[in-house]
């Protein structure tokens, strides 16, 4: 620090003080610098100057000596001063560099205060504060829900007028659990529950408690609800609560000490010992199988909401919502949209709208047609069109024959959902796809459907094998899926004569919740064997009935395969044309405006408590393997929810779309459709007489 203030700028330069006889001795001796004038401060009596060397000094004089005519006798250049310079200034520029100096060590010492201050901050609550009024979401914005929304209104109802349920009795919930899959309105009934609510809300994520320093989590655990009980009656709202409240001594090497300190301090907080707190904690997670079960007791979370996929009316109601401000043509029809979209999520419905809207305005029109909501579906579900993609003659046809006969077996077999959409346009990863929907409300699912699902599945690889001699890996996805839900009927769903009512399945348990890292089967290598076996057998009389459906009808497959190749997408009313002539063996042909109505379960089975499915997606044609996952379904571990893993995941495969719950994409009552045309010139008409399908005597 001291070596700043030994620079010139902070030192004056050194002078040499002369007395008078050496000043005279220098002037007659030319021993002064006369390049600058000397100058003479009458005032202070004194000469300031430069010597021959560069060196500077000053010599004090009598007031009447005559120095200025000593300076003129010698021609030396000189000035008078007469101002005098200011005790004041002369103190200060003295004490400046003193100043600075102290000002330096100040400054660095409130930093060194600021900074631990800051430490401090570290277990002080991030908790965010809502004021009834500035939150523009109320319980109208909110819709397909209204059990949850009953459920919190009677929450902000027992806060604002506490009196009549305590008249009888009853206790304020201490804790309410919103739980169910991503994009159904968990938050969003948060944000409505802050914008009505008479009360404080507080709003914190479960990743905002845990930090790098021990001890943080459970010191913003204790400010929040400081901070909540300072004003209650007040809501706290925590949003991804598996975050910190994940099942103690979870993991492969024991738990999280700092999380499950945190964890701790949530549960007293909750329900210990002060129980006079009218602070009621809402929390939200899609998780709730790998949360503690401390935290979920009654007394804790008192009502535990399940926030499901909305159904018919709920999703038209979901619909007119999003629907809101948005330039709509006369052809849109919200209750067609929701018959056409069953298993889609609030958040899947709110990205229809907005895509629409976007390809609106891509066309430059002022309005959003049904044309653009029925693309805006298939993007949501599929992604975007590859226009650019090319694909030879030789696979388009393999792909036309693979999805013709997927299309095929679901309008034959009795027990699958009618056909919607045939397209061997490539959208997203998939080359084709054929797109089935549901006619009403389904949460069971038989065997016989289940056989009859199967069949569809692998009535791709049958075409495939009947046309053109040879195989390909389009039907990956299809076996993948039906070798699953072969293996379910034996193992879960007790379907098998053979093996009787039992279920084998091998527990999959989670290794980060403490449990074991090997599964182990409760059952015999005969018992694996035989489950084995009968998955085979399945999969194999499946198979021979695909490939003698097809073989009855080869006629209406090539005819289905040719106008695919030339239009490349066929619509319901398209379809039903062509296989006019071909005997359907469905038990009703309910139709709604050319489409089916509400969800039912993809190509797998739920138990009877389990929510319902969605609309199929029954296969397509050439690709790889890999998988992408679409937003996955809620999955809980209670018996309540045994949703097979087709469903509880959308899967978009290369070749191939699984939708999950999710339908596939839809038409307007009229039938509307995007099409492209191909070139016809080198495009076959007929198969060869190698490619046709061998007759076979119908018995």
């Amino acid at each position: 620090m001291f070596l700043i203030f030994r620079n010139p700028l902070f030192l004056a330069p050194e002078v040499t003080e002369l007395s008078m006889n050496e000043f005279v001795d220098k002037v007659n001796s030319d021993g002064l610098n006369t390049s600058e004038p000397l100058v003479i401060k009458g005032e202070d009596k004194l000469i300031e100057g430069k010597l021959k060397d560069g060196k500077a000094f000053k010599v004090s004089y009598l007031g009447n000596y005559d120095v200025t005519q000593l300076l003129l006798d010698k021609d030396i250049p000189f000035k008078v001063n007469n101002q005098k310079q200011s005790m004041w200034l002369q103190i200060l520029i003295s004490a400046l560099p003193f100043v600075i100096m102290f000002g330096l060590i100040f400054f660095m010492m409130n930093q060194l205060q600021g900074g631990g201050s800051k430490v401090l901050q570290f277990g002080k609550s991030r908790a965010r504060v809502a004021n009834k009024g500035k939150t523009r979401v109320t319980f109208k914005d909110v819709a397909g829900v209204d059990e949850a929304i009953e459920e919190l209104r009677e929450i902000e109802e027992f806060l604002e007028n506490p009196a009549k349920f305590k008249s009888i009795g009853a206790k304020i919930p201490k804790g309410v659990l919103l739980y169910g899959p991503p994009g159904t309105g968990k938050t969003l009934l948060a944000r409505a529950v802050a914008g009505e609510a008479g009360v404080p809300f507080y709003s914190i994520s479960g990743s905002e408690f845990v930090e790098m320093f021990v001890g943080v989590g459970a010191s913003r655990v204790r400010d929040l609800f400081n901070q909540a009980k300072a004003s209650q009656p007040s809501i706290v709202f925590m949003d991804e609560i598996d975050a910190v409240g994940r099942h103690r001594g979870a993991g492969l090497g024991g738990g999280h000490d700092e999380r499950e300190q945190t964890l701790n301090q949530l549960l007293v907080e909750m329900d210990g010992f002060d129980q006079d707190s009218t602070v009621i904690l809402i929390a939200a997670t899609n998780r709730p199988d790998i949360l503690d079960p401390a935290l979920l007791r009654p007394g804790r979370f008192d009502r535990q909401i399940v926030v499901d996929r909305p159904d018919l009316i709920g999703r038209e109601k979901i619909l007119e919502i999003h629907a809101r401000g948005k330039p709509l043509d006369k052809d849109v029809n919200i209750k067609t949209i929701a018959k056409e979209t069953p298993g889609f999520t609030g958040a899947d419905l709110a990205n229809i709208f907005n895509e629409a809207s976007l390809l609106a305005a891509r066309h430059n029109k002022k309005k959003i047609s049904m044309f653009e909501v029925e693309d805006a579906i298939e993007r949501v579900i599929a992604g975007p069109e590859k226009k650019t993609r090319i694909i030879s003659e030789e696979e388009k046809k393999i792909i036309a024959y693979h999805e013709s006969g997927h299309a095929l077996l679901s309008h034959i077999l009795p027990n699958t959902d009618p056909i919607h959409k045939i397209s061997i346009i490539s959208r997203g990863r998939a080359l084709g796809y054929v797109i089935t929907l549901p006619e009403e409300d389904k949460y069971l699912k038989s065997k016989k459907e289940l056989l009859d699902n199967i069949t569809q599945l692998l009535g791709g690889r049958v075409s495939e094998e009947m046309n053109f001699d040879d195989i390909t890996s389009g039907a990956q996805n299809d076996l993948d899926r039906a070798t699953k839900l072969a293996r379910k009927m034996v193992t879960e769903f007790g379907m098998s004569s053979k093996l009787g009512p039992v279920t084998y399945k091998i527990d999959e348990e989670e290794v980060f919740l403490g449990k074991e890292i090997i599964s182990r089967p409760h059952y015999s290598e005969d018992i694996a064997s035989a489950i084995d076996k009968e998955v085979h057998q399945i999969i194999q009389d499946c198979y021979e009935k695909a490939r003698q459906i097809l073989i009855d009808n080869g006629d209406a497959l090539t005819a289905l395969a040719d106008e695919l190749m030339d239009k490349e997408t066929l619509t319901r009313e398209e379809v039903m044309k062509m296989l006019f002539n071909v005997k359907s063996h469905k038990k009703s042909g309910k139709e709604l405006a050319g489409v089916s109505a509400s969800p039912v379960s993809a190509p797998a089975s739920v138990s009877s408590a389990s929510a319902p499915a969605s609309a199929a997606l029954a296969s397509s044609a050439l690709g790889s393997s890999a998988e992408e996952s679409s937003p996955s379904d809620f999955s809980s571990s209670d018996s309540s929810v045994s949703a097979s893993k087709e469903m509880q995941s959308g899967n978009l495969q290369s070749g191939n779309i699984n939708y999950g719950r999710r339908s596939g994409d839809v038409i307007d009552s009229r039938g509307h459709n995007n099409k492209r045309v191909t070139e016809k010139k080198n495009k076959p008409k007929t198969v060869s007489r190698s490619q046709k399908p061998k007759k076979s005597s119908k018995s």
